[in-house]
């Protein structure tokens, strides 16, 4: 194909590639914690960041960086000490950072014009230095949101679990919103600020309609990401529209596809008899001679119409005239 002669195609496709694996990849615990909505929320503190760059003449990415994840932790900081609900938190992230982007370019002197570029991406000007700060950005995520994909899922989905684990709660809730802002603001030279957000949530949906557990969903979004990445540049380059658009309405396509497959797997799912199924055996714990409850010393985590008791890591609760673990 002669369009991959083409110097600026070929850096259009490798930064393609780099986000459609990127963004999935944070994306699974993103969608996992329901904050859908995340990246919206990021992409607009980044705009702060560009119309703070465009105020004091310097590079817009390095910048947009900084202010991304110096919001996503304190909105983070605030959602965990119950002074900001979820919803709350994404409102100031959207509105607060449009507003201020906004003002600070028209302080500088530059357009609306000059913040499209960033909104909605240009894959086809990405420079070298541009696809060198992308990928050194890009392997960051890649590294944190594979290598410590047990622990983040752990505590996505159960942060009392995960606490009862020995996982630091906090850092690994603040390592999450970390890496969104960070692949936000690195896409904001590909698929723009924008439509970041559709990409780190959409094939994650996609691979849950196709795929059956948690890691089979993390790299089946990956791959799903990258594919209507690529196809969205190369469809782009011949449709002659702007590819950050048409990479996302790809991915609509891709989840729209899967939906019916979706709901064919389920409802030819073969039902299991309840004789069929062996009961969990019941495990008291071992005897010990110190007794739970109030001020006894041990951690209490409320479960349902009781509380548990962690003991020795493992999770003790009264039954009868013994203890059961869980």
């Amino acid at each position: 194909m002669e369009v991959i002669v083409l110097a600026f195609m070929q850096r259009a496709l490798v930064a393609a590639i780099l986000t459609g694996l990127v963004a999935p990849s944070i994306g699974t615990y993103v969608v996992q914690r329901r904050l859908s909505l995340l990246g919206d929320g990021l992409g607009h503190v980044a705009i702060a960041g560009v119309g703070l760059a465009l105020l004091t003449h310097t590079s817009p990415l390095p910048v947009a960086v900084v202010v991304c994840v110096s919001g996503a932790v304190g909105i983070e900081l605030l959602r965990e000490r119950g002074r900001a609900t979820g919803d709350v938190a994404l409102a100031v992230l959207f509105y607060g950072g449009l507003a201020a982007g906004v003002l600070m370019a028209g302080a500088a002197g530059q357009g609306a014009g000059t913040l499209s570029n960033y909104l909605f991406g240009s894959l086809t000007s990405v420079t070298t230095s541009d696809l060198a700060i992308v990928a050194g950005l890009g392997a960051v995520v890649l590294v944190a949101a594979i290598g410590l994909a047990p622990q983040m899922f752990a505590v996505c989905a159960d942060e009392d679990f995960a606490r009862v684990l020995g996982l630091r709660v906090r850092a690994y809730n603040l390592l999450i919103v970390v890496l969104a802002a960070i692949t936000v603001t690195t896409a904001m030279r590909t698929v723009g600020l924008l439509l970041v957000s559709a990409l780190m949530v959409i094939p994650v949906a996609t691979a849950q309609n196709l795929f059956k557990g948690f890691r089979a969903g993390l790299y089946g979004a990956m791959g799903i990401g990258v594919l209507v990445a690529v196809s969205g540049v190369f469809g782009s380059f011949y449709a002659n529209v702007p590819p950050g658009a048409f990479i996302v309405v790809l991915a609509i396509a891709a989840f729209a596809i899967s939906w019916p497959i979706s709901s064919w797997r389920h409802r030819h799912r073969p039902l299991v008899s309840v004789d069929e199924v062996e009961p969990l055996p019941h495990e008291p714990t071992p005897e010990h001679d110190h007794v739970h409850g109030p001020g006894c010393g041990h951690r209490v985590v409320e479960h349902g119409d009781h509380v548990d008791y962690v003991h020795d890591g493992h999770r003790h609760v009264v039954h009868a005239d013994h203890y059961d673990e869980h």
